[in-house]
């Protein structure tokens, strides 16, 4: 397949390294090479099975809206973007194309999802949300603490949730979900030891969304890869 991956940074570049080892060929684009999306023309987008983004919020926003205009399909794994996640699922099907997005595609992640929601069934506890991510990182909470606290609350409907968001160096993420009571404490507690898992389940997920249309959660997902 041919992928095109919107961003260099950190994350963006493992996303390239990762689909070149499971044999892709790969073009990425950094800011400059694509402001305001301008690089995403109905011409540079022909041969393309899919695009990976790993940007910023508003650039996330421009990539989706010219990629899905043009009937393509798009894996954002960019977050902070979700006020406008339901006119991208409309763009999606207006025009033919496809979006999978998620606010962490690390694996790990998936099972702590499934715990959590599991923790939260438990009677008498109170639950909150730790995270910690590099200084760099725009939002704060993260999108996968928020994640976390919404499954919390499905399972326990206006339950106070409070999330503790830390900015430290160069932290690639940590989430941790404790569930209190006056007789013991529960935690669940992933870290992320290497940006490569996140750019691993990025690039699965586009080898899963090429050929179709539509929107999808990569938490709805990711069990069938």
């Amino acid at each position: 397949m041919q992928f095109l991956i919107l961003g260099k940074g950190k994350t963006g570049s493992l996303v390239a390294d990762v689909a070149r080892d499971r044999g892709h060929v790969v073009r990425a684009l950094d800011i400059d090479d694509n402001r305001n999306a301008s690089a995403l023309t109905a011409a540079n987008l022909k041969g393309v099975d899919v695009v990976i983004d790993f940007t910023a919020p508003e650039s996330a926003v421009q990539n989706m809206t010219a990629v899905l205009t043009h009937g393509s399909r798009i894996v954002v794994g960019t977050t902070g973007w979700y006020a406008n996640l339901e006119k991208m699922k409309s763009l999606a099907a207006a025009h033919g194309g496809a979006l999978l997005y998620g606010t962490n595609f690390s694996m790990g992640v998936q099972k702590l999802f499934r715990l959590t929601a599991e923790l939260a069934k438990l009677e008498g506890y109170n639950f909150s949300i730790a995270e910690t991510h590099h200084t760099s990182k725009l939002d704060a909470p993260s999108g996968t603490a928020i994640t976390l606290r919404e499954i919390i609350q499905t399972v326990r409907p206006g339950t106070e949730v409070p999330i503790i968001s830390h900015r430290v160096g160069n932290a690639k993420g940590e989430h941790v979900v404790t569930a209190s009571s006056e007789e013991d404490i529960l935690e669940l507690r992933h870290e992320i030891r290497s940006r490569r898992c996140l750019a691993l389940g990025a690039v699965r997920g586009a080898e899963w969304i090429a050929g179709k249309s539509g929107a999808w959660d990569f938490r709805e997902i990711s069990d069938q890869m």
